[in-house]
């Protein structure tokens, strides 16, 4: 039987599985049976908390999308990790250090579930996120497949996001634009797709197209990458509260060079459960 506990943060949804006192090996096929939501587990995301590889790390964090793909960075994600490790008593730390392919993060539990995490510091040069275009700059043009043209701004938190300014994120055409920012050709590993509302200088309204999972309804990455890309654009202070459909995340910024993002969130355990091998073998 496999071991697993069922997650949220905000609503974005993991399938967290402890893979250091029980061995897995997951496939392509397997990890998109354990996300659907009709005949599997169902979620956004698969979380594998496993043993580091380097020194000074508690644990290292692997991410899979509902479309089996991996991912460096989750932001909701490690919340619920930090969480997880703790309740299951893989550690008594409150902050913990914890290895991801995008380097290393700190999430700290607080008090009422929620957990604070040094997200470290935005990424612009287009290369690291990786977008082709001529050179970096505050906000680029996109010409999108219905021959549309929209303004976003480009970061990586650890994961590629453009950020694109609505009036009104409630009427956003997610489900259409989304998909064609997803897979644009000047992303060529695909991008989230941020669609953000600017209520005054401290408030957002935000939804986000994941890469691999579709609309979610929180992004915790994303959450940051909308906050840095409006400070980056003068719009926004550095203390920002981010509603997104599942609720609110506060993200802090000083807007500098070589400052992290500070998120904080809650993270919340919603049942355990064991699926039988021979189930998911047959995928």
């Amino acid at each position: 039987m496999l071991k697993f506990s069922k997650m949220h943060g905000l609503g974005n949804d993991f399938v967290v599985i402890d893979a250091i006192n029980q061995q897995i090996d997951l496939n392509l096929s397997q990890i998109q049976f354990l996300a659907d939501r009709r005949f599997g587990i169902g979620c956004d995301q698969l979380l594998i908390v496993e043993k580091p590889t380097q020194q000074d790390v508690d644990f290292r964090y692997r991410i899979f999308n509902a479309d089996g793909s991996e991912v460096a960075q989750c932001g909701n994600g490690v919340r619920c990790f930090a969480r997880f490790v703790h309740d299951k008593k893989l550690t008594d730390k409150k902050t913990i250090a914890v290895e991801t392919q995008s380097g290393i993060v700190y999430p700290t539990l607080q008090d009422h579930d929620n957990v604070r995490v040094d997200m470290g510091m935005p990424q612009f040069e287009p290369s690291q996120l990786p977008f082709v275009c001529d050179e970096r700059a505050i906000s680029y043009e996109l010409t999108l497949d219905n021959d549309m043209t929209v303004s976003i701004g480009a970061v990586s938190m650890g994961n590629p996001h453009a950020v694109m300014l609505v009036e009104d994120s409630s009427l956003s055409d997610v489900d259409t634009l989304g998909p064609m920012i997803e897979s644009h050709k000047q992303f060529p590993e695909r991008v989230n797709a941020g669609f953000m509302q600017i209520v005054d200088r401290a408030n957002i309204n935000l939804r986000v197209y994941e890469r691999g999972a579709g609309e979610t309804l929180a992004c915790g990455t994303g959450a940051c990458a909308a906050v840095v890309v409006g400070i980056q654009q003068g719009l926004l202070d550095r203390d920002v509260t981010v509603s997104l459909p599942g609720g609110k995340l506060n993200i802090v910024w000083a807007g500098v060079n070589n400052e992290s993002v500070w998120m904080t969130g809650p993270a919340t355990h919603v049942f355990d459960g064991e699926i039988a091998w021979a189930t998911i073998n047959n995928h």
